[in-house]
């Protein structure tokens, strides 16, 4: 949908421009936004290069399992059903780390993995949605004979059946609310933006910034526990 969007308003900037006389305008425009645009990328990956670098010294140096376990107790308090020693905690921790430090980028990979993860969790409860396909494109014995009469997918032996609809978990959905309303102690991405256009004082959004993504954060954290006891009462 976003992509007929972003279209529609190319196609109708180009015709108004047109008929209005401006291409010239509307060439030269595109011309130097594409120029500042390979200089912001320039410039931020110079950024993220240098943060994922220390990143990357924190982690051989064992900062960030310390941090992992810091942060144990929020993982606890906001995902109390999901096992200490299940995997999805680590992804979900190495994400909140990546977010808190301002490295946006860097935690999508980790934010991926904690997807898959849940996922998997959620096979292992016995949520029908998530019974994956076997390896030939065969449904678990566990899965099999489930679908109540219904046709499979693709109308084969042995697919899974259309009834199986995945519903988001609730640990999925704190993840997800928690990782856009993240807090940020040093935001990076502002910070190179600012700096590339100009700003005399790039760092100075770092307040406002805390400020900001601490009260998101809490009232993402509230509002996902008061969504989590209407659910299972």
């Amino acid at each position: 949908m976003l992509n007929y969007l972003w279209a529609g308003m190319i196609l109708l900037g180009i015709l108004y421009a047109a008929v209005t006389g401006n291409m010239d305008t509307v060439t030269n425009a595109a011309l130097d936004s594409a120029g500042e645009a390979i200089s912001l990328c320039i410039t931020t990956a110079g950024v993220m290069a240098l943060w994922m670098g220390l990143m990357e010294i924190a982690g051989q140096s064992g900062l960030v399992g310390k941090l992992t376990r810091g942060i144990g107790p929020l993982l606890d308090f906001c995902f109390p059903r999901i096992p200490r020693q299940h995997k999805a905690r680590e992804y979900i921790a190495a994400n909140v780390i990546a977010n808190v430090l301002g490295l946006g980028w860097a935690c999508t990979p980790a934010g991926l993995k904690a997807m898959e993860e849940l996922a998997k969790l959620e096979a292992e409860r016995g949520n029908e949605g998530y019974l994956q396909e076997g390896p030939d494109g065969i449904a678990p014995e566990s899965a099999r004979g489930m679908d109540r009469g219904k046709k499979a997918v693709s109308g084969e032996k042995g697919r899974m059946p259309r009834s199986f609809v995945r519903v988001a978990s609730n640990e999925m959905c704190t993840f997800l609310i928690l990782n856009i309303s993240s807090l940020q102690l040093i935001p990076v991405n502002m910070i190179a933006y600012r700096a590339q256009y100009g700003s005399v004082d790039p760092a100075r959004i770092i307040a406002p910034s805390i400020a900001a993504t601490l009260v998101s954060t809490l009232t993402a954290i509230v509002y996902c526990k008061i969504m989590d006891r209407k659910r299972r009462v």
